[in-house]
């Protein structure tokens, strides 16, 4: 167990120490695109977008900024952001962390994609007020998690990479006390190189 919390607790250091190598590897690959348009034909046109997790913004945010929406990114890591507004320096890139998150604005489309699923079951659990609090009536939310209840550890560059999921029941719990109805979720979607997927909406 202290070694899975020592795991959790290197996540962001992982993504700041190996952001270039990340990068290369993840804006050549966009299976991700069809959720992401399920994604945005819940939202009106030119909508303000918040990506928690954005990396360097390819190819997630990139697509949504492609189709004229706003985006807010959000990541730990300040050489992501550091790409990402070298690509797109119209948008605006915050170094913070997404548990703590407090921006007194309210989006119409929220993303937690391939971010929210490092964190702890705990951290995963209080992340439902942030949503939440950065919600208003129609937000989309999508997220990306686990199948089931447990801990993964992955790898990137040779290092320990920690995942972790709540059980489904328990995520419809989570998003029905902070007032979203889930429009779709599926588990292990073949046609997202096996991604859970989670797409909600703010009532």
């Amino acid at each position: 167990m202290l070694e899975q919390q020592q795991f959790a607790a290197n996540i962001i250091e992982i993504y700041k120490k190996y952001a270039k190598q990340w990068d290369q590897q993840r804006r050549h690959h966009f299976a991700d695109r069809i959720w992401l348009e399920r994604f945005l034909t819940l939202i009106p046109p030119s909508s303000q977008i918040l990506d928690l997790g954005c990396g360097a913004a390819v190819p997630v945010a990139e697509y949504c900024i492609l189709q004229r929406h706003a985006v807010t990114g959000i990541d730990s890591s300040p050489a992501m952001l550091e790409l990402a507004a070298q690509r797109f320096p119209t948008q605006q890139w915050l170094q913070a962390d997404m548990r703590q998150l407090h921006l007194n604005q309210r989006f119409g489309g929220i993303l937690a994609w391939d971010s929210f699923f490092h964190l702890t079951h705990d951290d995963q659990r209080h992340m439902f007020k942030v949503f939440e609090q950065h919600a208003k009536s129609g937000t989309a939310l999508m997220f990306s998690s686990g199948p089931s209840h447990g801990i993964a550890i992955g790898e990137m560059q040779g290092e320990a990479l920690f995942h972790a999921s709540l059980a489904p029941n328990e995520y419809q719990a989570l998003l029905h006390r902070h007032g979203f109805r889930v429009v779709e979720m599926r588990a292990e979607d073949p046609e997202c190189t096996g991604h859970t997927v989670w797409l909600a909406q703010k009532l």
